[in-house]
């Protein structure tokens, strides 16, 4: 039987109803026990109990330390229980140190724990069925909901209430959870990883997005703010105006990357048009993030700017295009 650790962090799937509102409280026990699953190897530790809209850099990079704790202590896979609200940005980020082919499972819910149909059992016991399959090895960070399972690269939240709460826009899930065992799908080759203990803390990168009729002002005050890199939510497949092409060429000549992800959920960017679009971007020195999503794409350059703050770009330039040769 695996031994498995189950990290529980609150979110809904650990939520009661309370006079102000839901309030995350039930305990990893508490959930295990819900789920119905039986005899397990399961050792659990409770990390914290609040909703994930409230997560900090330094909580999810001391969730990354603790996941690594316990496949480092001899778990065999770790499932853990997270908020829906930036799960996808815990998963990616956890991605991002992981090189290991033992499974990281996430998953939550999006009806409380004290529903009278709460959806997080069936996706806990799901999660730990791919948690324990051997299709799920070497795929690292993996996001189970809703009987799918997702890489963590390129996975959102797409529905805020119903329970098909998550996709992956021009991808698609990797594992699907049936009756009668996981099956594969297809996966997406990942680059290494990268070294978790050469990150003391997380930079600040702000999101800045793009509309008609924008300007460079709020790119600046990201950086007023204390901001070390910025990505920008472009139009299209890359796309600005002219006033934010200079803006993001003068803070690129500061030293301020700027990563260009695009406000559409699938396809990449990419460099096409002048005149305040992507290809003044790229002359400006922004770094296209193919298909990243501008939340996921802020973790990869504050993770690159802890290895390389001078010059972050050939960092995730190089992580962008190099898958590693054995998957891991």
């Amino acid at each position: 039987m695996p031994r498995f650790r189950l990290i529980a962090t609150g979110g809904t799937i650990a939520s009661r109803h309370s006079p102000l509102g839901l309030l995350a409280g039930a305990t990893g026990a508490e959930l295990l026990a819900q789920s119905g699953l039986g005899a397990l190897d399961v050792e659990i530790d409770d990390f914290t109990t609040q909703g994930s809209y409230a997560f900090s850099l330094a909580d999810l990079l001391a969730l990354a330390r603790r996941t690594r704790d316990a496949l480092a202590g001899g778990a065999d896979a770790v499932v853990i229980t997270h908020g829906t609200d930036t799960m996808e940005e815990s998963a990616f980020l956890l991605d991002l140190f992981h090189g290991d082919r033992r499974p990281v499972v996430l998953t939550g819910a999006q009806r409380p724990f004290d529903s009278p149909a709460p959806d997080g059992p069936a996706n806990l016991a799901a999660a730990f069925a791919v948690a324990a399959s051997a299709h799920a090895r070497g795929l690292g960070s993996l996001l189970v909901f809703d009987g799918s399972a997702w890489q963590a690269r390129g996975v959102r939240k797409v529905e805020t209430l119903a329970s098909g709460a998550f996709g992956s826009p021009g991808r698609g899930p990797c594992l699907r959870v049936a009756p009668d065992g996981v099956l594969p799908l297809g996966a997406q080759p990942r680059p290494p990883a990268f070294d978790l203990d050469a990150v003391d803390e997380l930079p600040r990168v702000d999101v800045v997005a793009a509309y008609a009729g924008c300007d460079g002002a709020l790119l600046d005050a990201a950086v007023a703010a204390g901001a070390r890199g910025v990505v920008l939510q472009a139009l299209g497949a890359g796309n600005a105006c002219p006033a934010v092409v200079q803006t993001v060429k003068r803070l690129v000549a500061r030293g301020v990357p700027v990563l260009v992800c695009s406000r559409a959920f699938s396809g990449p960017v990419t460099p096409l048009y002048t005149a305040g679009g992507g290809a003044d971007l790229d002359r400006a020195g922004a770094v296209f993030a193919g298909d990243l999503s501008p939340w996921q794409a802020r973790l990869l350059l504050s993770v690159a700017l802890t290895h390389k703050p001078e010059d972050p770009g050939p960092v995730i330039s190089q992580w962008l295009r190099r898958p590693s040769p054995d998957g891991v």
